[in-house]
């Protein structure tokens, strides 16, 4: 049996300011997109995951680890792009039910469209704010709270 961990105040401070500070960058970001007449920040995770494996996509399972978006939400989202003509399901050979998502040509244009507005927001909110060396240090911090514990 395990004894209950307390949180000392130094990590209570740390948790309250770093759900803070992150949904209000998260925010930020989403008004920037939104004034630019642009899809949520979700849509642009879900392309650039597309858009990074290829010609190849992935199969909505995948695209389930790689944003943490639950099953449900992947599956609505997918349905709005496809509407939107920004990706293709592909059936899978040796699956008769299953599906491979791909991103169109439309879709990476507006991936690029996008990150032409989510860069400049992650320049403004935090590259203009830190020094490289304080980004390297909030980066490798960050990296030791992921679980399971990262690997990059």
């Amino acid at each position: 049996m395990t004894e209950k961990a307390t949180p000392s105040p130094q990590a209570i401070k740390a948790w309250a300011r770093l759900m803070r500070v992150s949904r209000q960058l998260v925010e930020s970001a989403e008004d920037a997109l939104k004034a630019g007449g642009l899809p949520p920040l979700a849509w642009y995770d879900v392309l650039h995951e597309l858009a990074e494996a290829g010609e190849a996509g992935l199969r909505p399972f995948q695209l389930t680890e790689r944003t943490l978006f639950a099953q449900y939400n992947i599956s609505r989202l997918l349905a709005r792009l496809e509407a939107d003509g920004l990706v293709e399901k592909l059936p899978v050979a040796d699956d008769g039910r299953g599906q491979t998502i791909r991103i169109t040509a439309k879709g990476l244009e507006m991936r690029r469209r996008m990150w032409d507005v989510y860069g400049r927001s992650i320049a403004e909110l935090v590259g203009v704010r830190l020094s490289p060396d304080e980004l390297n240090t909030v980066s490798a911090l960050l990296g030791r709270l992921r679980h399971p514990p990262a690997s990059d």
